[in-house]
């Protein structure tokens, strides 16, 4: 898509501050951060929204809920498993549509960590 912001990053038209990338994905960190850790990740190939995902996409989404935990850990957010139960963590978002709350409309997961409170997430 000519307009796509994400098509643009991925394409490195548009400067980013990437801390992953392969051949059909990229993760870089959000240029409005609602978390102390917030990173969007996004396949390469244009897909509006997880709605317009199609049987062929099944891979691709599931290497990007694969590369979170991967993520998480690298940037010290991960679930640590201690004798008391588990600590610190992450939230995996995916907004769909005006009413799910996407913004931009190519398909991306936002992976947010960090002490709580995150500017009124839930």
């Amino acid at each position: 898509m000519d307009n796509c912001l994400f098509c643009k990053i991925a394409a490195k038209q548009i400067p980013a501050a990437v801390v992953y990338e392969d051949d059909e994905l990229m993760a870089f960190k959000d240029i409005n951060p609602a978390a102390p850790v917030h990173l969007l990740v996004i396949p390469k190939k244009h897909i509006s929204t997880l709605s317009d995902a199609q049987p062929e996409d099944t891979t691709i989404l599931g290497k990007m809920l694969a590369l979170a935990p991967k993520l998480a850990e690298e940037h010290g957010v991960s679930v640590v498993h201690a004798e008391g139960g588990p600590t610190r963590g992450y939230k995996t978002l995916i907004n769909s549509g005006p009413d799910g709350g996407q913004v931009i409309y190519h398909l991306h997961m936002h992976i947010y960590g960090g002490p709580r409170p995150w500017k009124g997430m839930h």
